[in-house]
């Protein structure tokens, strides 16, 4: 699973209005010939990443170039069941990468275009957002 190996601070604030507009850094397929993008604004976790490239890999059966183009740097705190109001804020359960419409979160290379387009089915369908298929000649 994903997370980062150090951070300058361990707990961040929400920052929610940060995932206003449309993505302009990494909305174009950068590295492979086919990519699968974002059309909602999501918090995915460490765990969707992971369940997305397991289902994309397991069913390329190790033929081709996978990139993952997001990685969950923002933690995210929780408190424990039935912990009365303040005593400060939580521990930090999972880590998740703010992803904006419109971002590339993963790349492939190495494979025609039926099995790629397949492949980006099975991942969209572990992600709690609409995905869509896009190739690197046109978008």
């Amino acid at each position: 699973m994903l997370f980062p190996k150090r951070t300058k601070y361990r707990k961040w604030q929400r920052n929610r209005g940060s995932l206003k507009g449309v993505a302009v850094r990494g909305s174009r397929v950068a590295f492979g010939s086919y990519g699968l993008k974002l059309m909602e604004k999501a918090e995915l976790t460490s765990r969707q990443i992971e369940a997305a490239r397991r289902a994309t890999q397991r069913f390329l059966k190790r033929g081709g170039k996978l990139w993952i183009r997001v990685f969950p740097h923002k933690p995210i705190t929780k408190k424990a069941a039935e912990v009365p109001m303040g005593s400060g804020k939580g521990s930090v359960e999972y880590y998740v990468a703010a992803v904006k419409p419109g971002t590339i979160i993963f790349e492939l290379e190495g494979v025609d275009d039926a099995q790629a387009r397949e492949a980006f089915k099975l991942a969209g369908h572990k992600l709690p957002v609409k995905t869509k298929f896009v190739t690197a000649h046109h978008e």
